[in-house]
């Protein structure tokens, strides 16, 4: 409720009422004892012109108070005014937010079709998603979901503009939900979120999170994985900020699925479809590192010509699919002998590999080739029906000993073959 003032009011008529009484006394003793035929005149004049003055003065307090009111009216609509624009400038502040970070956009897919692996693809896709939505103390995660095991896998991981270390690895309850549903999720404040036991979030949490926004990765019907940002203070996110990190998401995607392809291509450039072996163009390449390396480093690794023997035997009695099945079969047991960090194994020809063993002297080379012959003619296939069994030959060559050139290092395997297989086969052969 609006106050009137009232101290000009009380100010005017005490100012009136001084006058009053100063003038009242002089000029009734004066016209009492020099005229009083017209003291009655006199009185009647006072008495109007006190009226006058009552109503001169209640008028200029009425049109005071009029424009105190009109003051306060106006003050009123300039805070009204005031508030408004500050809200249009808050707004238009987020507007601007809004647009400046879908204009980035357009810079983000311009960086994602720069990445042609999936490293780089999501590394770039999770540090730009930090970039544009989060802050120092946000923290984006980037999952891809591995089919063969059904669960979730980090990828790339960021904190601002750092990378930063997550200590679960599968995800949680929330990236559970998005999986489970394949929508976005926005949790406003963990503590509060009836969707989710509170008593189970903080057991499965390795460390503090009080909102978040996920969103999954789909091209067309295939789940790839999870975009997600997390923060330690509740509030941080809004719907906006989760439409953003949907479009984010969809660019995301669709650069993972072509990097998935690009691998996907590249594995096949370099790999054998029926063993999964190396083809002999990229065996060349590792084993010129590998002799870089080895030289550097001053020391040996051997090599391992191995060569199914009656190969085409197989093949005409049986028809070219059993041949595919011992191709795989002899592979599969390559693999599992020889299947160490480092080592490189290879689809040298139809029905040759070689092997390259790593920090491996000649005579540990002989003795574990030893062991893959035995263990190969021991191995019983199914051929149409027919249990039957096959064998290997096997040439060594070892660097820097035999040769520090790479076609004379392979040279001297397949020489060292060759005596194998002149001798009677199955057997195991270094070259001297």
């Amino acid at each position: 409720m609006i106050k009137i003032p009232k101290r000009q009011l009380f100010k005017d008529y005490f100012l009136l009422f001084s006058i009053f009484l100063v003038c009242l006394p002089i000029f009734s003793i004066y016209f009492l004892k020099f005229n009083p035929k017209l003291s009655f005149l006199y009185y009647l004049s006072l008495f109007f012109l006190v009226l006058i003055l009552c109503y001169l003065i209640a008028e200029e307090n009425r049109r005071e108070r009029l424009i105190f009111l009109q003051k306060q009216d106006t003050q009123e609509r300039v805070n009204l005014i005031t508030a408004s624009m500050n809200e249009e400038k808050k707004a238009l502040a987020a507007l601007e937010k809004k647009i400046a970070s879908y204009s980035s956009l357009k810079g983000v897919t311009e960086e994602l079709t720069k990445s042609l692996t999936l490293e780089e693809t999501a590394n770039t896709l999770s540090f730009l998603t930090c970039e544009i939505i989060g802050e120092h103390d946000k923290v984006c995660i980037l999952y891809l979901f591995e089919a063969t095991t059904g669960e979730l896998g980090i990828i790339a991981t960021n904190k601002g503009k750092e990378r930063d270390t997550i200590k679960s690895k599968k995800g949680d309850i929330f990236d559970g939900w998005v999986i489970k549903k394949l929508q976005p999720l926005l949790v406003e404040d963990v503590k509060r979120d009836f969707r989710f036991d509170l008593e189970r979030v903080e057991a499965e949490e390795l460390r503090p999170i009080r909102s978040l926004i996920s969103v999954p990765l789909i091209v067309g019907k295939q789940f790839l994985g999870i975009l997600r940002v997390d923060s330690e203070k509740e509030f941080s996110f809004t719907n906006d900020d989760l439409r953003l990190l949907s479009t984010l998401a969809d660019l995301g995607a669709i650069a993972i699925e072509n990097a998935l392809l690009y691998q996907k291509a590249k594995e096949l450039s370099i790999r054998d479809g029926l063993t999964g072996f190396y083809l002999r163009r990229y065996l060349n390449e590792r084993l010129e590192e590998e002799i870089k390396r080895s030289l550097r480093k001053g020391s040996a690794f051997s090599v391992l010509m191995v060569d199914i023997d009656k190969f085409k035997d197989y093949n005409d009695k049986f028809g070219h699919m059993a041949g595919d099945i011992v191709l795989k079969t002899i592979s599969k047991m390559l693999y599992m002998h020889f299947d160490q960090p480092g080592n490189i194994l290879s689809r040298y020809g139809g029905e040759e590999f070689l092997v390259v063993l790593t920090e491996c002297h000649k005579d540990k080379a002989q003795l574990l080739a030893e062991n893959l012959r035995k263990a190969v003619k021991e191995k019983e296939i199914t051929l149409r029906k027919r249990h039957t069994h096959v064998a290997v030959s096997i040439g060594i060559a070892s660097f820097p000993e035999d040769s520090k050139v790479m076609e004379d290092l392979i040279r001297c395997a397949d020489s060292a073959l060759y005596t194998a297989k002149k001798s009677g086969r199955d057997k195991v052969c270094i070259w001297q």
